[in-house]
């Protein structure tokens, strides 16, 4: 049986709520620094007290960038 690392996360900074699913959880997009590294963009699932969540993706600030000049192409198209 492996052993089942714990995984250490702190929500810096709350950016924003983007949805709201059947269970409660909420899809957000925050600021969060994993096992003490540099803070990320993050976008996943949350429970009402963050003490869950669900699989998501992790940007770092140069994807971030990136993302948003796509997101702005594409929303102008």
């Amino acid at each position: 049986m492996e052993d089942v690392k714990e995984i250490k996360f702190e929500i810096v900074r709350k950016l924003g709520s983007l949805s709201e699913g059947n269970r409660s959880w909420r899809k957000e997009l925050n600021l969060v620094a994993w096992n003490d590294r540099e803070p990320k963009l993050d976008v996943r699932e949350w429970n009402e007290d963050h003490s869950r969540m669900g699989r998501g993706v992790t940007l770092t600030r140069e994807e971030g960038a990136m993302l948003h000049e796509y997101l702005g192409s594409y929303l102008q198209s």
